[in-house]
């Protein structure tokens, strides 16, 4: 009943406010943030402290404060996107070249989209149907609050977008075999299982990367491309699509894994605060064999017949 009032009598109507007065709201946000609400700070701090050994306390604190600023502008932009328009949405989120995904789509090839929570993506996941020729399908875990997964889920597919969630993706793609995909996939989340994940080295710290993307991939001969979300000015985004690979199969293990990471990687250092540092990216363990499992993986992956 909470989670209906505050999404009825608050949350949609502030998303109906213009975007110029909702900044104001996040300027207030980012003072608060920065002086009385503590969120996360110690995630942060350790996060951004393990990730540049080689910046200063200072250096340390000025990071903190943009990703705030960003964090803020974010928020805001996520309610707008309860409501915003497909007009609005075309006028702040461009595409800069198309055309990569206009010729996989004439050469009848299925994309996954990978990034990770790097700038606005909740705008291209709710814009991304209207870009693109293929059919959109957006992969992810559930909210745990059934009412807000139903709504944030609705409102993402009301321009073409379908939402799935990870475990129930294959009987969806299997039963349209003659359509041409383009799966959103965010891989920057802490994987579920250390002892399933892909282990590199990420932001100067061994890290557990989600291995979804390659695994589909390899599964039904999907193309995979990088998009990279830049920020023009305030509340505008241009996106740049580069091709990883076309056809993954020819690609060696852990290929494709290594190559949108480390894309990811470079876009981070480039701009470290428009990254999401308040997640606990880094709490999965390091397994003690990790040898003996990295070995396993590999062997498991070339046994396999596709």
């Amino acid at each position: 009943m909470f989670s209906r009032i505050l999404y009825y009598i608050i949350v949609l109507p502030i998303s109906l406010l213009p975007l110029a007065i909702l900044y104001r709201f996040s300027d207030i946000f980012y003072l608060l943030l920065i002086s009385f609400i503590p969120y996360r700070r110690k995630i942060i701090e350790t996060n951004l402290k393990n990730s540049f050994p080689n910046k200063s306390e200072t250096e340390i604190k000025q990071l903190k404060r943009k990703f705030y600023r960003h964090f803020s502008d974010i928020l805001v932009e996520g309610i707008k996107n309860i409501s915003i328009s497909k007009n609005q949405l075309n006028k702040r989120f461009k595409i800069k070249n198309p055309e990569i995904m206009d010729e996989l789509y004439e050469k009848n090839k299925s994309v996954i989209l990978v990034s990770g929570h790097y700038n606005n993506w909740e705008w291209l996941i709710t814009s991304i149907a209207f870009h693109v020729k293929q059919k959109a399908v957006g992969i992810g875990m559930p909210m745990s609050n059934k009412f807000w997964n139903q709504k944030i889920n609705q409102k993402r597919e009301r321009f073409g977008i379908k939402v799935l969630h990870a475990k129930n993706y294959k009987s969806f793609i299997e039963n349209q075999p003659q359509t041409n995909f383009a799966i959103l996939n965010l891989s920057d989340q802490s994987p579920g299982n250390s002892l399933k994940s892909y282990w590199m080295t990420f932001l100067n710290q061994p890290t557990a990367v989600l291995y979804g993307t390659e695994k589909m991939a390899f599964e039904f001969n999907y193309a995979v491309v990088f998009f990279n979300i830049q920020k023009v000015r305030r509340g505008y985004y241009e996106l740049t699509f580069e091709t990883i690979c076309e056809e993954p199969r020819t690609t060696e293990w852990g290929y494709i894994t290594e190559q949108h990471t480390r894309k990811l990687e470079i876009l981070i250092n480039q701009q470290p605060s428009n990254w999401i540092w308040s997640h606990k990216r880094w709490k999965r363990e390091i397994p003690e064999n990790l040898k003996e499992l990295i070995s396993l993986q590999k062997d498991k992956f070339l046994k396999q017949q596709f």
